[in-house]
């Protein structure tokens, strides 16, 4: 487990704080992502057990949280498990690019011969677009599409405070498989090229696993780029 994190771009901003968790057997990264109002965004709930379930509802109690929205940027069943959950506490029901409805459909097929006990995910109401902002509190996340790991790939951007929930789209020196129902090595590169490389190198990149990195270290050292 990763500690809260703290970021100000500058005196007049409001601080982002974000809270990792690793969950389930894939060693998920659950995020919490939260600012001055107690308003907080939960993204990829991935618990599996009842501790990692635990984990994750003591810290919002502990800390006044108020959960406003529950992201996905993508439907693999490690990033899914816990969406039932919130949505049984919270009422929030999650939310994702359409693209990705097929995939989340599939898990009640191929989870019990994983051996994971899945408590389906609600369907959203609202699906988010390829581009466009979201907001919660003082935050603002900036939506950026990139497909090739799963059809329909979401990463969430706080340009603010430098900070990027990439899901499974670009890990510390590596990139998400693509050889998945939907993925496209291809296309996984040029996004990666296109989209996310554009972005200040001192963006920090929070991944679907393993630890953070940045834009600027993946540009120099990520071996599927040099």
């Amino acid at each position: 487990m990763i500690d809260i994190i703290t970021f100000a771009a500058d005196k007049n901003t409001t601080m982002a704080q974000i809270k990792v968790f690793e969950n389930n057997p894939f060693q998920e990264n659950t995020y919490i992502l939260y600012d001055d109002t107690g308003e907080c965004a939960i993204i990829d709930p991935g618990m599996d057990t009842a501790a990692e379930q635990n984990a994750v509802i003591s810290f919002i109690k502990t800390n006044n949280l108020k959960p406003i929205l529950l992201l996905n940027t993508h439907c693999h069943i490690d990033h899914v498990l816990g969406n039932k959950l919130v949505f049984d506490l919270y009422g929030l029901k999650p939310q994702f690019h359409e693209g990705e409805l097929e995939v989340l459909g599939s898990v009640i097929a191929y989870a019990p011969a994983m051996g994971i006990r899945y408590d389906v995910s609600p369907v959203p109401d609202i699906f988010l677009p390829e581009s466009g902002i979201i907001k919660f509190g003082n935050t603002t996340l900036q939506l950026i599409f990139a497909p090739g790991h799963s059809p329909a790939h979401l990463c969430f951007y706080d340009e603010a405070d430098g900070i990027l929930i990439g899901g499974d789209v670009l890990f510390r020196c590596s990139i998400g498989r693509a050889d998945l129902p939907g993925g496209d090595y291809f296309t996984l590169i040029k996004n990666i090229e296109e989209k996310l490389f554009t972005l200040p190198d001192s963006c920090v990149v929070y991944p679907g696993h393993g630890p953070e990195t940045t834009i600027g270290f993946e540009k120099q050292h990520n071996p599927f780029f040099n």
